[in-house]
């Protein structure tokens, strides 16, 4: 299945990327991505999954913030074209900053990414839509089961336990990524 024919909802799209809907409709939201919108829902295609994979890519990589994720996407999707980006091996996005400065670069594995899509889109099958505002019947059972069942596996675990092992979660989560300078070429001086 070509990439670019498929048409998801939020929540099919955020399965197909491995995020919650949460953070796709925050990405969405701070306006990183823009799909369309019909029927009061977000639709999205293979292009905008490629964007948004390598939305999520920057912001794990670097950390980046909303406004420079938004230009970013923004300068991938006028360069994407109609090529397939499976084919690209990377894409490099340069960020000019004032002052003429040096530009900075950075390469962006296009072409995995977008094999890593492609390769996800079956999950979006199993990310059964429901209509909006409506549970499924039962749902407060199954939620209590659920909760009983975490209940009896934690055992003795006192709650001082349990924020101790939120917040080193959390500490791991917010851990910068690493930085390496690579040299590409030496400038030649007369």
């Amino acid at each position: 299945m070509p990439v670019t024919t498929v048409e998801l909802k939020l929540k099919q799209a955020s399965a197909v990327l491995g995020v919650s809907t949460k953070e796709l409709q925050n990405l969405v939201q701070l306006k990183v991505i823009h799909p369309p919108r019909r029927d009061n829902l977000y639709w999205f295609d293979g292009r905008l999954l490629l964007e948004a994979k390598v939305a999520f890519y920057l912001k794990e990589s670097l950390g980046s913030s909303s406004d420079l994720l938004s230009l970013f996407t923004e300068a991938l999707s006028r360069s994407l074209g109609s090529e397939d980006p499976k084919h690209r091996r990377y894409v490099s996005l340069r960020s000019l900053p004032p002052r003429g400065q040096q530009p900075i670069e950075i390469r962006i594995p296009l072409g995995s990414l977008a094999r890593e899509v492609e390769d996800q889109l079956p999950k979006s099958l199993k990310a059964a839509d429901l209509p909006r505002g409506r549970h499924r019947a039962a749902w407060q059972s199954e939620m209590s089961r659920a909760f009983s069942e975490a209940a009896g596996q934690l055992g003795d675990v006192r709650p001082g336990e349990i924020q101790a092992a939120v917040k080193a979660y959390r500490r791991r989560r917010k851990v910068l990524p690493e930085v390496t300078v690579v040299a590409n070429r030496t400038l030649k001086t007369a």
